[in-house]
């Protein structure tokens, strides 16, 4: 009623100041998000150069050798970090060589399979089991986990296997409880939430036309899963599962818990052995000496590299799907 009683003139002017505070806004917005994103190269370029500067003595002192030499001895000053960054890939690997199939199997079950009551209290269930501090699952790994496969698994385990060749080194004794296989089996643990929580929450942006579609042209549950929604879906689950492996290799407290914290390399599963943080965290505290802490900083570098190296490779395979299907079309 106001822009109606004024002229022609006025209309236009006050049209035009409004469009001149909305362009001014909205430039003021774009450079507010432009530091929000510069903001982020800063805190990475600072977090490599605090992790070169800590660690450049060590990365002096032992060159590329620190990367494939076992030796870790404070008295003497020797360090290698072999030890850590293999039980950092092998508890990663097992852990997501379990965490994977049994968490998409519970994303399957909850979207196509369990019956609607269900549905709610378990994913509640699962996204509880996901927000539980990893100290709790390091406790009850310790106190519950371990005990029960020091007495009842692990001796059966290692009886069965006895004179078989690959076999009887991967899983040989003494039955500590602790090593290596708890630490992984303590991971997967952890991360099946992450993973099935994610994968359910992908499955169910699936437009339903599309599943109907299939089962109207006399495909089975399984063909739908197979040839319809994983392949709508696959940049959310590999996104989920990289979530999840990026928490199994930068887990601390859990691990360290469970794992024995031995600084060597064992062929045995169930063996002690350690992680890059896991040994961080027992040894920060005490590092003293001139290469000590530095060599410490030097295994965080090299964890920050591979999990860099982790995501930029999921990004690799999520760029080769996308290409893959987009030839296929």
């Amino acid at each position: 009623m106001v822009d109606a009683a004024l002229s022609p003139h006025a209309t236009l002017a006050l049209n035009s100041a409004r469009l001149r505070r909305a362009l001014r806004a909205d430039q003021i917005f774009q450079r507010l998000t432009f530091c929000c994103a510069l903001l982020v190269l800063v805190i990475f370029a600072g977090i490599i150069w605090a992790l070169v500067d800590g660690a450049l003595p060590a990365i002096r002192a032992f060159g590329f050798a620190f990367l494939w030499t076992e030796v870790w001895n404070p008295v003497t000053e020797r360090f290698g970090g072999l030890a850590p960054i293999a039980g950092t890939l092998i508890t990663s690997f097992l852990a997501m060589l379990v965490a994977i199939p049994v968490g998409i199997g519970i994303a399957i079950f909850l979207t196509e399979i369990c019956p609607r009551p269900l549905r709610r209290p378990i994913g509640i269930a699962i996204e509880l089991l996901a927000g539980i501090p990893s100290i709790i699952y390091g406790i009850w790994g310790l106190f519950v986990l371990a005990p029960m496969l020091q007495q009842s698994v692990m001796p059966p385990v290692i009886d069965a296997f006895a004179g078989i060749p690959v076999l009887s080194s991967l899983f040989a004794g003494p039955p500590y409880g602790i090593g290596i296989f708890t630490a992984a089996l303590i991971l997967s643990i952890m991360t099946i939430p992450f993973i099935s929580a994610i994968t359910r929450d992908v499955f169910e942006t699936v437009p339903p036309v599309l599943k109907e579609a299939a089962y109207g042209l006399g495909a089975t549950t399984w063909e739908v899963l197979w040839n319809v929604v994983l392949p709508y879906t696959r940049g959310g689950v590999v996104g989920g599962i990289m979530l999840a492996l990026g928490r199994a290799l930068g887990e601390t407290m859990a691990v360290t818990f469970v794992i024995g914290n031995a600084h060597r390399i064992s062929a045995s599963l169930f063996a002690p052995g350690t992680t890059i943080s896991a040994a961080i965290a027992n040894e920060f505290t005490e590092a003293i000496g001139e290469l000590y802490l530095p060599a410490l900083v030097e295994l965080g570098l090299v964890l920050f590299f591979v999990t860099f190296c982790v995501l930029a490779l999921a990004q690799y395979m999520l760029y080769r799907l996308e290409q893959r299907a987009g030839g296929r079309s």
